[in-house]
């Protein structure tokens, strides 16, 4: 079945409180998919975000960010007055989200509708804190104990405890209880409120795509918890991180400092880890979109310490046998590969022996006839089609970065006359490709210019601050996407 999708993460979502949340903008935006005859949403990883405010860094994989938690339910619920959190200050610039004023006031908002809560009032608490045992108990401690050494990361805290020893643990779990306690409550707050809307979404015939990054961030509770996962050495340092060989785009590489996997120790276990980590995210998403997904047939590691990428070598990664091994535990999986950048013979293979579809992002398409990415080149149903992805400009502001060469290819092979109408034609031909799931950001239909893009890879600032308003998604907007829908059978 042909399908069309919008991407656009919550945090983009209409709020007065300076962040898109969970309540009724969100489900607001599922009518509005609806009316428009869009099947799916997909958004960005629901991870709490660290350093950079990048989704895909992130102090857990299993953890859901208590930035989206909405005041609102909460006040419906009893545990907030209106009062409480209207008065502080969510934003300065209402076009962009301010992470230091969230992260300045919502814990503290978060923390009033704690102290009012009443857990043994809520058996759904209990049955969610054993339920999700395996990652929460770890998750709660290590942020309780990041707040205790003042947002520093795990590995500049005192030695003991940052060497995880049984004795310094024991003590913190004692001492921090009612942080402890502060922090799987909002865990539950999350995870009941994103249950809640991911059911009216999928009630409303909207399917939700997912994502979860390739990698941990060195400053997570898994690289603290577990360093047995990962690439490391006695101390608890890794000796390569992950990165990207320099290429045309990027003469030094990128170095992306995400601790290495230790794929020896994964196999002995069967993988368990990384199974849990599909199987949770198989509930939180109806379609998972892997991020780096080459990365599973081989990576490129950089020595730890060095400046950029410029130094580093290909190892084996675990190939089609974790996937495998993965659906025979959970049955057919339903996954997107991120199969963007450097492919070897290898990684098609292992495309090829997964099955998943995998992604052609149309604005990387423009150069000649033969370019992969142009929906003519297109030698299978079974892939994603996008405008452009989160890491893309939208499309009015790419159509400014265009050389001389690339627009006149674009504009004869789009046949139009005018630059102003290459977005449109760019959307008209994903949604008419082959393509069984045609994606858009939702800043290409609000005709929204490069102030409008929401990632810069390899840039630290400004990023992830991309924001709607109610008064964008009109029945006339609603309207223009279902006529586009029809047309192309989506």
């Amino acid at each position: 079945m042909r399908k069309s999708c919008i991407l656009m993460h919550i945090s983009s979502l209409p709020s007065v409180y300076g962040i898109g949340k969970m309540g009724k903008a969100a489900y607001n935006f599922v009518d509005f998919l609806r009316a428009s005859g869009t099947k799916c949403w997909q958004i960005l990883p629901l991870s709490p975000t660290s350093y950079g405010d990048s989704p895909y860094q992130s102090f857990s994989v299993n953890a859901g960010n208590p930035y989206f938690i909405d005041f609102d339910i909460l006040e419906a619920e009893g545990l907030l007055e209106h009062h409480e959190f209207a008065s502080f200050t969510w934003e300065n610039d209402p076009e962009k989200v301010d992470y230091s004023l969230i992260y300045e006031n919502c814990f503290k908002v978060l923390r009033m509708a704690f102290d009012r809560f009443k857990p043994a009032k809520v058996p759904e608490y209990k049955a969610f804190c054993t339920e999700n045992r395996k990652w929460l108990d770890e998750y709660a401690l290590f942020m309780a104990l990041k707040s205790k050494f003042g947002g520093k990361a795990w590995y500049e805290w005192d030695e003991e405890i940052s060497l995880h020893k049984t004795k310094a643990i024991s003590d913190a779990k004692k001492e921090l209880k009612n942080d402890i306690n502060f922090y799987k409550f909002m865990q539950f707050q999350f995870y009941k409120q994103w249950g809640e809307l991911k059911k009216y979404a999928n009630d409303s015939g909207i399917e939700i795509i997912g994502d979860i990054p390739i990698y941990c961030a060195l400053d997570s509770v898994e690289a603290w918890g577990s360093p047995r996962l990962f690439y490391f050495d006695k101390e608890h340092k890794p000796i390569a991180v992950a990165g990207c060989p320099p290429d045309d785009f990027s003469p030094t590489g990128q170095l992306w400092g995400n601790p290495l996997y230790n794929w020896a120790y994964h196999k002995k276990t069967g993988y368990e880890w990384w199974i849990d980590r599909i199987a949770n995210a198989s509930k939180l998403y109806d379609i998972v979109r892997i991020d780096h997904f080459r990365g599973f047939e081989s990576y490129y590691t950089i020595p730890y310490g060095n400046e950029d990428a410029t130094e580093g070598e290909w190892k084996k990664g675990p190939d089609y046998e974790l996937f495998s091994m993965a659906e025979e535990k959970l049955g057919k999986l339903n996954i997107i590969a991120e199969d963007l950048g450097f492919l070897t013979p290898e990684v098609y293979v292992m495309l090829e022996k997964c099955g998943y579809p995998g992604m052609k992002v149309l604005q990387f398409g423009f150069s000649d006839g033969e370019n992969e990415y142009l929906p003519h080149n297109f030698t299978t149903t079974n892939c994603f089609a996008y405008t452009g992805t989160h890491d893309n400009e939208t499309l009015r502001g790419w159509v400014e970065t265009l050389d001389k060469k690339s627009l006149k290819f674009a504009m004869k092979y789009l046949n139009v006359k005018k630059k102003k109408d290459i977005p449109m034609a760019v959307i008209r031909q994903t949604w008419g490709s082959i393509a069984m799931v045609a994606a858009a950001q939702i800043q290409d239909f609000l005709e929204s210019g490069k102030e409008g893009r929401m990632n810069t890879p390899s840039t630290l600032g400004n990023n992830w601050q991309f924001r709607t308003h109610t008064s964008d998604f009109t029945p006339a907007l609603a309207k223009k996407i279902k006529k586009l829908n029809k047309m192309y059978n989506r």
